[in-house]
């Protein structure tokens, strides 16, 4: 996997001591003159930095109308602004944003025009600093402060091929969704004037519930039913292993046609608001060929090929029955009953 580093700059934002009457933070920048000479220990750390995003949870999202972020872009990308004053606008409209939150910290502002797979990007992140130690020429130990590249949860990625082509696009934006709640991903959000476009969640639960009826019009029984949900699951695991979208047209060529209808024709002929290509996500992919769920100290979670074999339910009293208890919880509960008594 390779990148082409075409621009790049680093800027730094930093936090002045707080007083207690303040608030928020004061924040103030560092910015660079010039962009940077594009080095291999450049080229290096953007790859990293690319193969990071690639890995991470990401919501999909389009600018709105009175984005200022998206209006110094669109002068960027019809060369009437140059990549460093792009730059420098963009981190005053970011330092405007973190300030108006209490936890806004020091960072490093990356901003990055690459080209991978024949596609442009901008790539945007606010980065850490962590200290760490060394050892010099002479063995002794020194305290040193690197950029953490490899931990970062605040920053977006503008698809500027697919945003030049293709001006309905829903997902020419992306960015990671933040674990620590809801104001980390919007205030990045808010910097980039931007709101969500795809919803990849809703995407897939629109895709299972198209299978479920499929199955049902094909007038599958049960065995023929989970087998089309296994193959819909294996292809679904490849593509999401590969770091690939679900492509429609393809998933319909894996599966057997049913009632003398493609699933991709079944699937426009209901209107389910589908995709051509859709982001897989793991864990609604999982109830193809899992049930699972938990509540009130309980935690259950089987293959669904195993209803009605060594699992019962009855819906009337509202129970489980497991026949056959896996060997691990069965020596558990021996020898917490053999400890009782």
């Amino acid at each position: 996997m390779s990148i082409t580093v075409k621009q790049i700059i680093l800027h730094q934002i930093t936090k002045s001591n707080q007083t207690e009457a303040e608030s928020v933070p004061q924040l103030n920048s560092v910015l660079r003159k010039q962009v940077l000479t594009i080095t291999p220990e450049v080229e290096q750390m953007m790859l990293q930095l690319h193969q990071g995003y690639q890995n991470k949870a990401k919501g999909y999202g389009i600018f709105q109308e009175s984005s200022i972020f998206a209006q110094s872009l669109n002068r960027l990308l019809e060369n009437e602004l140059d990549f460093l004053p792009f730059s420098h606008e963009s981190t005053h409209l970011l330092i405007n944003e973190l300030s108006k939150y209490n936890f806004a910290d020091n960072g490093t502002l990356v901003l990055c025009q690459y080209n991978f797979l024949a596609t442009d990007y901008l790539f945007i992140a606010l980065l850490d600093s962590r200290i760490s130690m060394l050892v010099n020429e002479q063995l002794e130990i020194q305290r040193t402060e690197y950029l953490d590249i490899t931990q970062f949860d605040i920053a977006a990625r503008i698809n500027l091929t697919d945003l030049q082509l293709n001006a309905n696009s829903n997902r020419y934006l992306t960015f990671i969704k933040g674990r620590v709640g809801r104001k980390i991903a919007d205030f990045f959000m808010d910097f980039l004037g931007a709101e969500e476009g795809l919803n990849p969640q809703v995407q897939n639960q629109c895709l299972l519930q198209a299978v479920d009826d499929y199955c049902v019009q094909g007038e599958l029984n049960r065995e023929q039913t989970q087998a089309v949900k296994k193959q819909v699951f294996e292809y679904c695991k490849g593509q999401l292993n590969n770091g690939e979208e679900i492509e429609l047209a393809e998933l319909s060529n894996e599966l057997p046609t049913l009632n003398q209808q493609p699933f991709m024709a079944f699937t426009q002929e209901q209107n389910y608001g589908l995709e051509e290509n859709i982001p897989p996500v793991r864990t609604a992919l999982k109830s193809l060929t899992k049930f699972s769920g938990s509540g009130k100290g309980v935690t259950i979670s089987f293959d669904a090929e195993l209803i009605d074999q060594r699992i019962i339910w009855d819906e009337a009293a509202d129970t489980l029955t497991i026949k056959g208890l896996p060997p691990n919880l069965r020596d558990q509960l021996q020898r917490r009953l053999k400890a009782l008594n």
